[in-house]
Parts: C-alpha cells; sequence; structure tokens
C-alpha cells in the first residue's frame, strides 16, 4: 500500500514539474502575432461560426492564448467553461451575459470569466467579434441546463 501510494505522489509530482516547466518555457522567447494576419480555423467540426489561431499553447489540450473569432450574431448560448477565461476585445463586440446583466466587449476591452460560471456570449450582429482569450487549462464549452 505504501508503495503505491509513494508511486502515485511521484507520478503527480512529475506531471506537476512538467507543467510548470512547460508554462514557464514560454516565458523565454518573445511571441508575436498580428489578430489580423493570423490563420483562422473552426474550432467546431462543421461550425464556420467560432474560428481561432493559436498565439501560444494548445487549447485542445491545455493552457494557451487564442485568437478567436466569432461571426455576427454568433449565439453560443448559456454554458459554463471548466477553467478561467480571459478576454480581451480586438475587434467588434464580444457580447457577454450572466446573472448580473450584460456587457459589450469591445477593442482594449477586458473581461475574466471564473471557471464554472454559468453565462451566456455571442459576437456583435453587425461587426461579429474578433477576441484574444487566455486560460490556464484546455477550453470547453459545457452547454447550461
Amino acid at each position: 500500500m505504501r508503495r503505491s501510494l509513494l508511486t502515485v505522489g511521484i507520478v503527480v509530482a512529475m506531471v506537476a514539474a512538467w507543467s510548470i516547466g512547460r508554462l514557464q518555457a514560454q516565458g523565454d522567447k518573445v511571441i508575436f502575432v498580428s489578430s489580423s494576419h493570423a490563420t483562422y480555423t473552426a474550432t467546431q467540426a462543421g461550425n464556420t461560426s467560432v474560428t481561432g489561431a493559436a498565439v501560444w499553447g494548445d487549447a485542445n489540450a491545455g493552457a494557451h492564448g487564442t485568437f478567436s473569432k466569432f461571426a455576427p450574431g454568433y449565439d453560443a448560448g448559456m454554458h459554463t467553461h471548466t477553467n478561467d477565461v480571459w478576454i480581451v476585445g480586438v475587434k467588434g463586440a464580444y457580447l457577454y451575459k450572466d446573472d448580473a446583466g450584460e456587457k459589450r466587449v469591445g477593442p482594449g476591452d477586458f473581461l475574466r470569466v471564473p471557471g464554472g460560471h454559468k453565462h451566456w456570449s455571442g459576437g456583435d450582429k453587425k461587426e461579429g467579434a474578433v477576441f484574444y482569450e487566455e486560460s490556464s487549462g484546455k477550453f470547453d464549452l459545457i452547454p447550461a441546463k
């Protein structure tokens, strides 16, 4: 029993050290990506209303920074995310709504959405939205019930 716990402890420590090292490795190089020249691809199979361009990391695997685009009028519905998401508006407007009210996140505006927080999001009806999003974990969208 002790040996099993020791083995599990060592594995957990190794994974934690690898994760921290990977995040710190992002800090030793300069990264420059222009949102207007980035290569955007569909983030969900068959859904071209949401596209993304990785700046660093991998949104499907863990910590990441991504330029995202919502098509005009895009409606993500009510949902949550497992991890915190930090958003900075670049162009158009990322629309946000929760029980406390509505926010229009335009160019230069910042919004932090805590993991597990139920909210609605979408794109401006005329311009859509281009925004930078960052998270310490992989991206997910969990529809609210």
